[in-house]
């Protein structure tokens, strides 16, 4: 009886050490969260700000958000489709490339306009208190914006090209919020990292450039020699676009055990970007 109450005070006491930083951060994690909501009207702000200055100056305006894809899309699908010649999978190669292409360019833009959020919002983080995160956040909300417009290019081709559309479209938008999860992650990370030392955003799209590559954009996930296919599981984001593909164009669900691998792992980075985010937010004011 003795050695069962030993054990059972040893087993106490180590559930007690392992639980209480993990309570803290999930009682801290639940405080910012009510902090956020209570500067909601602040972020729909610094979105709306965001999103109607940057094309104020421009004659076409906000065009440029479907012209911009548009003319990425006729151009990759020349020397893809007619100079390559890359397998589409019995689709039209540009609504197979558009399909995976309008979600990265989300990913990539969303990535490099956050990693300069803190610098280029210097003057607002000196001069009033507010959740530095909302930055991050109202940049991403105001490029979902733009994605969601350039969506128009898709469905345009969706019509021309009488490609069918099945109940699997359904899991788009889970699909999207597990994009849109690991996006904020690694904002947040880059984000601020990028407060400290100013090469981030130059080593960003460097290492975007390598991405693309290394995820199904331009060409499909068979393609890959088997050997080599354990680096598209390892990648968030060849498994998110291939989502994507497999919901639009070949009419069936998703890869469930892919899927989840992605959720977790964007859940992950998440929580480890939002920790790291507020662990070094006291110090931003003095960098900027």
């Amino acid at each position: 009886m003795v050695q069962k109450s030993i054990s059972f005070k040893a087993l106490y006491v180590t559930m007690t050490v392992i639980m209480t930083p993990l309570t803290h951060k999930a009682n801290k994690l639940y405080k910012n969260i009510q902090l956020l909501w209570f500067y909601r009207e602040l972020l729909w702000n610094l979105a709306h700000r965001e999103i109607t200055q940057r094309y104020k100056q421009s004659v076409l305006g906000y065009a440029w958000v479907v012209l911009n894809p548009l003319f990425q899309l006729i151009t990759m699908n020349f020397v893809f489709s007619v100079v390559l010649k890359v397998d589409s999978l019995g689709v039209p190669f540009i609504i197979f490339l558009s399909v995976a292409l309008l979600p990265w360019n989300l990913f990539v833009l969303s990535l490099t306009s956050s990693t300069s959020a803190l610098v280029g919002n210097s003057s607002l983080i000196t001069k009033i208190y507010f959740p530095r995160e909302i930055l991050v956040y109202a940049t991403i909300i105001a490029k979902l914006v733009d994605f969601f417009y350039s969506c128009i290019v898709l469905v345009f081709f969706f019509i021309i090209f009488k490609t069918n559309i099945t109940i699997h479209i359904l899991w788009v938008p889970l699909i999207l919020l597990i994009q849109v999860i690991f996006t904020m992650g690694l904002s947040l990370i880059l984000a601020a990292l990028n407060l400290f030392y100013r090469d981030i955003q130059y080593l960003l799209s460097l290492v975007l450039t390598m991405w693309m590559y290394l995820t199904p954009i331009m060409y499909p996930v068979e393609m890959l020699p088997e050997r080599y296919r354990f680096l598209f599981a390892l990648n968030p984001m060849a498994v998110i676009i291939n989502a994507f593909r497999q919901v639009m164009l070949s009419g069936a669900g998703p890869n469930l055990n892919s899927l989840s691998i992605a959720l977790a792992i964007s859940v992950g980075v998440f929580i480890v970007g939002f920790l790291f985010f507020k662990k070094l937010e006291g110090e931003f004011a003095d960098y900027v």
